[in-house]
């Protein structure tokens, strides 16, 4: 059985991390891989803060958390923003923890991936980086479309990731860009689905809100080029509704296919037809980061490489901070303050 520390108490460490590892101790279906103590916890933003949640024990440093658990048998979940990783990384492998689940994404721009990449290599550290929509059944049902070949050849897939991000963006400055919030969840798709790529374009707009500005914190949208196919991926943070969809044209058909698009109904949804036949409709249940977190435990506990997860998810980070490149904007205008106050600070991941 596994112990559990999570670092970074915000939207993805209790939010996601803590409520999807609460749900599956308590369900009791794998009782090899999560130990039933509590959970140790580290926020490093106040490390003498009280416990705020049940079963969760608080820490006041990486060191005491050494005192109370043994690395071997400890999993960390690394949920401080992506801007800031490398420190902790390196605060962990000094005190023994090798095995760390990493917040997607692993890091926002190329060369903080390489030193986190060199340390891993020097620590020989197991990284595993959250990746739930790789781990969706959805995702592996439209595999299973690829590579059977009953629609034809993939030719493209079209990405809409929509949702309002409003508080939380003019809250948190852990994310530099709307490229680092959604798009690493579908793009990882879309480099299984078609393989590796290059970037084609990229636009980047502000978010605004009344007379405030958030740069870069609006609608983001990529396109890259497979070998046989396009992937074009559109994120807007000020949309009004949710919605993640996900569509794939080939030669001889359509697949559409939606992610569960809210924490209390995991259930995605899949259409597909041959070109002049009747759609097929499922529905079925999708529960991706509980999937994602038995998946990944076992593979820590059992010793299994993670290395392949780890090139993916480095590619990921490098076509978006491609991405963050070809959208920057040109002279002055890069560096145009917000109109107003945001309050925005680097805390948290998610």
């Amino acid at each position: 059985m596994e112990r559990t520390l999570i670092i970074g108490l915000g939207r993805a460490g209790l939010g996601l991390h803590w409520a999807v590892l609460r749900r599956l101790r308590a369900a009791g279906r794998h009782t090899d891989l999560f130990d039933p103590a509590p959970a140790l916890t580290f926020d490093p933003l106040a490390p003498s803060a009280p416990p705020r949640a049940e079963g969760l024990r608080p820490v006041s440093s990486v060191a005491e958390a050494r005192t109370l658990l043994d690395p071997e048998r400890t999993v960390v979940h690394l949920c401080t923003p992506p801007v800031a990783r490398l420190g902790l990384l390196r605060e962990l492998a000094a005190a023994g923890f090798r095995r760390i689940i990493v917040e997607k994404p692993l890091a926002v721009e190329r060369r903080a991936v390489q030193d986190i990449l060199a340390l891993a290599r020097a620590e020989r550290l197991s990284l595993a980086i959250v990746a739930p929509w790789l781990a969706s059944s959805l995702t592996a049902r439209l595999d299973r479309l690829v590579e059977d070949g009953d629609l034809g050849e993939l030719r493209s897939i079209d990405v809409t990731q929509s949702k309002p991000r409003m508080s939380r963006t003019l809250a948190d400055g852990g994310h530099p860009t709307a490229f680092d919030v959604e798009p690493p969840h579908s793009l990882g798709v879309c480099l299984r689905l078609a393989g590796d790529a290059v970037l084609a374009t990229a636009e980047l707009t502000d978010m605004r809100i009344g007379d405030t500005v958030i740069p870069g914190m609006g609608r983001a949208e990529l396109v890259v080029r497979h070998q046989a196919a396009t992937s074009r991926i559109v994120s807007d943070l000020t949309a009004p509704v949710r919605e993640r969809r996900v569509q794939l044209e080939f030669t001889d058909g359509r697949a559409v296919a939606h992610y569960p698009g809210a924490e209390d109904d995991h259930y995605a949804q899949l259409r597909f037809s041959r070109t002049g036949h009747p759609e097929t409709w499922e529905v079925f249940p999708d529960d991706a980061l509980s999937a994602y977190f038995v998946d990944t435990y076992r593979a820590l506990r059992d010793g299994t490489a993670l290395e392949p997860q780890l090139r993916l998810a480095s590619r990921v980070v490098e076509l978006l901070a491609d991405a963050k490149e070809a959208s920057r904007r040109p002279g002055p205008a890069d560096a145009l303050p917000s109109a107003g106050p945001t309050g925005r600070r680097v805390s948290h991941a998610g």
